[in-house]
């Protein structure tokens, strides 16, 4: 009896194991493609420029390379086009051809301010596509790497759900506040560029713009993020109430069945 004890003891904490291990390796799925399609072409790009002395050209080249073989890598194998990596490289493409413009100092702090108005007409237009952007970046958030998880959000996502319409709205209108606030950042850094002293605008550029995404990380958080997490609490609720009451069902259907057919 102890042996058997001891043998249920050691496969519950093997399977408590593997389950970490599982819920570890979702969760690095999870963030793969934040990280490869924006954190790694970000960061080479300073890295390039600050730590080896890269000219502005040649780190946004470089940085460019990963999100173009993803978005070739996605379009060859996988028949469709990585949003993400497809954006990072526009931004990169965009950036490289306003690194042309020199001379007038207003005309350089303006263009600065590019980046943010194409990723925020890239997310809008993702929006009214249908395929708002910004999911690949609130979803690891939500499902946070749980394989359990990640099917409710799919049944969200597809219709399947009770909770799907409103979830859908919540979706697209976590991309839409986002590409809102980035091209409203967009025109404060232009008008700025232009009405304020050169000198100020260096550093107040940098802080408007921080401002702004902190702003809308509370506000998208709010009006989207924070609702699509409880509308999947609800659906893993529905889900696990139907699944006890399934499991409740059968020995009732099977002592409701003559003994003889079991036998038979």
């Amino acid at each position: 009896m102890t042996t058997k004890t001891s043998d249920t003891g050691r496969t519950s904490k093997a399977s408590k194991a593997a389950g970490n291990e599982a819920g570890k390796a979702s969760r690095a799925d999870a963030f793969r493609p934040l990280l490869v399609d924006v954190a790694v072409p970000i960061g080479s790009y300073y890295l390039l420029k600050d730590a080896f002395g890269a000219s502005t050209f040649a780190a946004l080249a470089w940085s460019s390379l990963v999100p173009a073989v993803r978005t070739g890598w996605s379009a060859v194998r996988e028949g469709r086009t990585n949003s993400l990596a497809a954006l990072i490289l526009v931004v990169n493409v965009v950036s490289l051809v306003l690194g042309f413009v020199s001379g007038d100092p207003r005309l350089m702090l303006a263009k600065d301010s590019g980046v943010s108005s194409v990723i925020g007409i890239g997310i809008l237009v993702s929006v009214a596509l249908g395929r708002p952007m910004m999911t690949a970046a609130v979803k690891p958030f939500v499902v946070k790497g749980d394989a359990v998880r990640e099917a409710a959000w799919q049944r969200l996502a597809s219709g399947a759900a009770a909770g799907s319409a409103v979830f859908r709205r919540k979706e697209r209108l976590f991309s839409l506040v986002w590409g809102v606030a980035l091209l409203g950042e967009c025109v404060a850094r232009v008008v700025g560029a232009y009405t304020v002293p050169v000198d100020t605008m260096v550093w107040l550029g940098s802080v408007i713009m921080a401002g702004v995404m902190a702003v809308t990380f509370v506000v998208s958080g709010r009006l989207a993020a924070r609702p699509m997490e409880c509308l999947l609490a609800a659906e893993l609720e529905r889900a696990g109430l139907e699944h006890a009451g399934l499991e409740s069902a059968e020995p009732k259907a099977r002592r409701a069945v003559p003994e003889a057919a079991f036998a038979a």
